[in-house]
């Protein structure tokens, strides 16, 4: 064996190329996954140098209990011939040999209570991986109890799909966890949400953080959390009702994130908060009245994240057809809360029943605003009439040089520019999208987009109309400048 085998970083180097393929998504590669599994099975058998490092890879990540359990001989007409018949518990001796390869588990993913009960030879309150890094836990009740199993004082990621009593000891068996999600709880029991409470409060180190909606002490704990990086805050009803509260600033906290099911919660959060590092802020609510949504826009604005807020993206989609009010003739022009943001990257705003309301003068102001905006999209559901013309939209364009891609409602009926003589050119915007916007004259705006956006190659649209002839002139005029690069508009024949 060559002496360079014998220096255990190089070895440990080797194996974890080996390993590479193992750690593939399930959906990637199956073939390559199992040929890595069985080339570390190999390595482990090769000789004594090769076996802990190799087994230490082999055992890391693992689904489900079965192949622990398929160390146990007894056991394999279960684990390998799906044999339905009844099995004891592991004996003290098996339990021994369950335990060996389970000290080697990093990750585990549980999904379902099977053989669970061949377990019992362990005490309850027992850790049996005790260098577990990452769990997946999706075990429903009343199994939960065996939780508690798998707290190991190194975890560091944890997701858990319920609230369950064996949560609120994660704080004092986890010192270490960092992540934790916990799952959507639409119809919370009574004790559910102080429980909730009682967890957060038990973790101290969290960095990332994504669970129901929490109550005010579990929020302020937070606040005070100078760990705190990432805060996600899913479905649920149960609601900040404390009036007279203001939180210390969420000091360290970069990315916030609200799936719910109506804006209220967001708003009061936002309005009684701070974030002065705030890069990300994301929202996807079901039913939000126009009211609240200027509400909301102006709590995000009044929050102390202007001068560090680079993303913000909100979608309002009633699903269910629920919402309280009909679609609203009025426009949102709250927009003017964001031009604070000075540093904004991408903006994505999309409502079901009241449209974003932009003209000319509005976007060019806007567009003042964001010199380094690279994503924008205000979509349109209703059919209003667009107020922003092709010389406001490239008026705006030029004080925003990144802008790659774009999606708003254009008035491309009434041309109001000449390609012909503009010598601009916008040459990042690759990606633009006029929604339901309507063209009559095809060769004038074909002639605008292949001449002031070389670099766009179609225009997406929602509905089938004039723009697919758009597209297919501007196919051809980019083809035929391929061919020949002095192609000008006045030399390509119309269609």
């Amino acid at each position: 064996m060559h002496q360079a085998l014998l220096v255990p970083e190089i070895l440990l180097d080797i194996f974890a190329h080996v390993n590479e393929s193992v750690d593939l998504p399930y959906d990637d590669s199956p073939c390559e996954r199992s040929l890595s599994r069985q080339s570390l099975a190999s390595l482990a058998t090769t000789c004594k140098a090769f076996h802990e490092p190799a087994m230490d890879f082999l055992w890391a990540n693992i689904d489900e209990l079965e192949p622990l359990l398929g160390c146990v001989t007894r056991l394999h007409p279960m684990i390998y011939r799906s044999d339905a018949g009844a099995f004891e518990p592991l004996s003290e001796h098996e339990a021994r040999q369950f335990l060996r390869h389970a000290v080697r588990v990093r990750s585990i993913d549980i999904s379902s209570d099977r053989n669970f009960h061949l377990l019992a030879v362990f005490p309850t309150e027992t850790c049996i991986f005790p260098r577990l890094q990452s769990l997946l836990w999706q075990v429903e009740a009343p199994n939960n109890m065996y939780l508690h199993r798998f707290l190991s004082h190194t975890l560091r990621f944890g997701y858990l799909s319920a609230i369950h009593p064996a949560l609120k000891s994660i704080g004092t068996h986890c010192a270490s966890l960092e992540a934790l999600t916990i799952g959507d709880a639409e119809d919370l029991r009574e004790d559910e949400p102080f429980l909730l409470a009682e967890t957060i409060r038990s973790c101290t180190q969290l960095r990332h953080l994504g669970c129901p909606p929490l109550e005010w002490e579990a929020w302020n704990h937070l606040s005070n959390l100078p760990t705190l990086l990432k805060l996600e805050i899913g479905s649920g009803s149960w609601p900040l009702d404390r009036h007279d509260l203001t939180f210390a600033p969420f000091l360290n906290v970069t990315i916030l994130n609200f799936y719910v099911q109506t804006a209220s919660y967001t708003v009061t959060a936002l309005q009684r908060s701070e974030f002065p590092s705030l890069q990300q802020f994301e929202m996807h609510v079901q039913v939000m009245p126009f009211a609240q949504a200027e509400q909301l826009f102006c709590a995000l604005s009044q929050c102390n994240t202007c001068h560090t807020l680079e993303y913000i993206v909100i979608f309002s989609f009633d699903t269910d057809g629920d919402s309280d009010e009909e679609p609203s003739d009025n426009s949102l022009t709250a927009i003017t809360q964001f031009l604070h943001f000075t540093q904004l990257r991408t903006l994505g705003l999309v409502f079901e029943n009241y449209p974003v309301y932009l003209d000319n003068d509005l976007l060019l102001k806007a567009m003042s605003s964001w010199p380094h905006i690279r994503y924008m999209t205000l979509a349109n559901h209703q059919l209003r009439p667009p107020t922003i013309t092709f010389r406001g939209l490239f008026d705006g364009l030029r004080l925003c040089p990144h802008l790659d891609s774009l999606q708003l409602h254009l008035d491309a009926v009434n041309i109001d520019i000449d390609p012909e003589t503009e010598s601009f050119q916008h040459t990042s915007l690759q990606k633009f999208n006029v929604g339901f916007s309507n063209v009559e004259d095809v060769e004038a705006a074909t002639r605008i987009i292949f001449s002031m956006l070389p670099c766009v190659e179609q225009v997406r649209h929602a509905d089938e109309n004039q723009w697919d002839k758009v597209n297919q002139r501007l196919k051809y005029l980019k083809s035929s400048a391929v061919l020949d690069p002095h192609i000008t508009l006045e030399s390509a024949p119309a269609t």
